[in-house]
């Protein structure tokens, strides 16, 4: 789960991260009101999407008085904004943040993430902030350090003075990387999050860190722990499609092809996408029925495929272990015919009652094509989809 800016900074305030302060505005009175609350006499209206590359859009703008907060606002609000990590379709401004004017010295990278190679919490650093860490690692791997914290001892000296000594950072600045780092790490774990991104950490013109900007993700896995994180999730930055399928226990994301997945299990569901690509087709979508569907989720599952105009087909692969092939079965048909299902639609069933599911599929009437084993049903959906 992704947050605001806003909401990334408030959490870290409270472990002692210092941030600039700063307004949740929804609204353009609620901009000035923001506004007038800090002070001046330099002001930055935020857009808040999830999406990085706001200021090359033109969603952050610096100002030097409250009429010029109210202009840019008014101009900001329910625009559009299109950046490289939104794609074409862009995401609307709901919400700004109106944030204090900084006298920025330097700029710096910092993060932290969960590393799955060395299974440990990893700080990545660099003294080229305000810029993608990817241009960064392209053009100046050099300046990147990469640096893993053993759980069973934390975050000791001997990394505080690596990443110091990485960003550059002068002796008086230095002393206070020990608070700002462990305020971070003790954020990222005791909120159970998968990313905190501060890019730009500036040291200002007085010599202090600051984070000037603040990314948060969480680990949805985790989320039954923190009923108050739930509370900052904005449906309106997911994909529609997302958000339903979440609400039946689907685990479903939208992709660019034209064939629909069904699948039980995250590894088969990703084995399956594998297989239609070497078959040259291309997937629309990773769709996780789980290990216990009921006919109602299948026929959600179905909905939530075809909501998508660019499904020319759907392959269901379901490895019954714990499910049942025969339910499967009864969920496809059942959705087939409420939906006057009228595209392509290739069923390979293995495991518990396979010849029962089976049986119903055959007798149900409907132009189902069966497929023997995963290869053979990715060829079919690949031919019928042509």
């Amino acid at each position: 789960m992704n947050i605001h800016e806003h909401q990334a900074k408030a959490l870290l305030a409270g472990f002692g991260v210092p941030v600039p302060r700063g307004e949740a505005a929804f609204s353009v009175d609620e901009a000035v009101a923001g506004a007038n609350a800090l002070g001046g006499p330099v002001y930055v209206v935020k857009a808040q999407i999830h999406a990085g590359g706001r200021g090359k859009a033109g969603g952050v703008k610096v100002v030097k008085s409250v009429d010029e907060v109210r202009d840019v606002a008014t101009a900001l609000l329910g625009k559009t904004l299109v950046t490289h990590q939104t794609g074409p379709q862009g995401r609307e401004v709901q919400r700004l943040y109106v944030e204090e004017g900084c006298d920025i010295g330097d700029e710096l990278y910092l993060s932290l993430l969960v590393d799955r190679g060395n299974s440990r919490v990893t700080f990545i650093a660099s003294s080229e902030g305000g810029m993608d860490i990817e241009e960064v690692a392209e053009t100046h791997p050099e300046k990147i350090l990469s640096l893993g914290i053993d759980p069973a001892t934390g975050l000791q000296p001997h990394h505080v003075r690596r990443l110091a000594a990485v960003m550059g950072l002068s002796k008086d600045t230095a002393k206070q990387l020990p608070s700002f780092l462990s305020g971070l790490y003790r954020a990222f774990t005791e909120l159970d999050a998968s990313l905190v991104e501060i890019n730009p950490l500036v040291v200002t013109g007085s010599g202090d860190l600051l984070a000037l900007d603040a990314k948060m993700s969480f680990d949805g896995n985790a989320l039954y722990r923190h009923a108050d994180l739930m509370d900052l999730r904005d449906l309106a930055e997911e994909d529609p499609a997302e958000v339903r399928a979440s609400e039946f226990e689907l685990n479903y994301i939208k992709l660019d092809g034209n064939i629909g997945c069904m699948v039980n299990g995250a590894g088969l569901a990703m084995a399956t996408m594998d297989i239609i690509q070497l078959r040259g087709g291309s997937p629309a979508n990773f769709l996780d029925v789980g290990g216990s569907a009921t006919a109602e989720r299948v026929t959600e599952a179905f909905k939530i495929i075809l909501s998508d105009a660019n499904v020319k087909g759907i392959l269901v692969n379901i490895f019954g272990g714990i499910m049942r092939c025969d339910i499967i079965a009864e969920g496809v048909v059942s959705a087939a015919r409420t939906l006057g299902l009228d595209k392509p639609l290739v069923v390979r069933l293995e495991g518990t009652n396979v010849e029962e599911g089976k049986k119903i599929m055959a007798d149900s009437g409907l132009d189902i094509i069966p497929a023997d084993n995963l290869a053979d049903a990715a060829t079919k959906i690949v031919a019928a989809t042509a």
